[in-house]
């Protein structure tokens, strides 16, 4: 008589990396664990995203962001191919487990860092159960906030923490800086804490370098605001930028400053950044730095037409009129 022992479904079976246990199964989500378990099931296999997607009832996007996560923490590969059909070097979404996964999913990832699902409630206790530093960045937030924080703020300093990287006296040191210039709300707390992450400002030391830098541009709009007298707001990248040089790099005067803001009115009749910045650019360029040398400027226009100008130091400039023409891209 022939024996055998029924395995049952233990005649099948695939490998899992340690690595997804050890350090990954904490804080990757269900979607992200379903989507690496059936590319590892289907190892060697052409498998697209829309397969995926329906094997495991998912939507495209979501398979893709969950791909994103494994390829960020290296689980997965993206070996370089060749492109035959373009004759130039692209990054591929095939990898070791699934070469068939499209190129558009790898390419979002090297563009969109995937950082952890968020951890629900009993993890975030657990782990303030368990780190005394955690348990104090808790307490320390809810005093710089003034007010209870809830499981969704726990979980997003948890995540600045432990997914991000950040130090506690960082994280905390962002806070304070966030309270201080009147954004108390949470999104705007992480967004800046994963802007440092990106930046590799971890450190107490990096970070009193970075709020020095971020105080200066702060000031530097708010005074910019009331020298041309427009309703406070929060200013654009670029606005910022711009209102930092002026102030701290150039040192354009204030009475400058509000004639360039009105030569900009009076000519479009409107506020436009890029036009105000031409006309002190220029400025900055010839090297006028009062308001008698504008206004000399302005005698020699009229006296010379659309020719040049003359600089304080007799060299040659180019008419503003024309300047504008050929160089403002409103």
């Amino acid at each position: 008589m022939n024996l055998s022992v029924n395995l049952g479904c233990w005649n099948s079976i695939f490998a899992i990396p340690c690595d997804v246990v050890d350090k990954h199964i904490k804080l990757a989500g269900a979607a992200q664990l379903k989507v690496l378990l059936f590319m590892l099931r289907h190892a060697g296999q052409n498998i697209s995203v829309n397969k995926i997607a329906k094997a495991l009832a998912m939507d495209e996007l979501d398979v893709k962001d969950s791909m994103r996560y494994w390829v960020e923490t290296k689980v997965i590969s993206e070996p370089e191919y060749k492109d035959k059909k373009e004759g130039k070097d692209s990054v591929g979404a095939q990898n070791d487990v699934s070469e068939g996964v499209e190129k558009a999913s790898v390419v979002a990832a090297k563009r969109v860092p995937l950082r952890a699902q968020r951890p629900d409630s009993a993890f975030v206790a657990r782990r303030i159960n368990e780190s005394s530093e955690i348990s104090f960045l808790m307490q320390e937030a809810q005093i710089i906030l003034s007010r209870p924080i809830s499981g969704g703020d726990s979980a997003t300093l948890l995540m600045l923490h432990e997914s991000d990287g950040l130090p506690v006296d960082v994280i905390l040191m962002i806070m304070q800086y966030a309270v201080s210039v009147g954004k108390c709300n949470m999104r705007y707390i992480e967004k800046m804490a994963i802007s440092w992450a990106q930046e590799e400002i971890d450190t107490v030391e990096k970070a009193e370098k970075k709020i020095i830098v971020l105080e200066n541009y702060r000031k530097a709009w708010t005074l910019l605001e009331k020298i041309i007298g427009i309703e406070h707001r929060s200013p654009s990248a670029k606005e910022d930028e711009a209102a930092n040089r002026w102030i701290n790099e150039w040192k354009i005067s204030d009475e400058m400053l509000k004639e360039a803001y009105d030569r900009c009115i009076n000519a479009k009749g409107r506020y436009i950044l890029s036009y105000m910045d031409g006309i002190i650019k220029r400025w900055h360029g010839a090297g006028v730095k009062t308001m008698s040398q504008v206004f000399e400027e302005d005698r020699q226009k009229k006296s010379s037409g659309q020719g040049a100008l003359k600089k304080p130091n007799d060299v040659t400039s180019y008419n503003i009129d024309e300047y504008e023409r050929n160089y403002m891209y409103i």
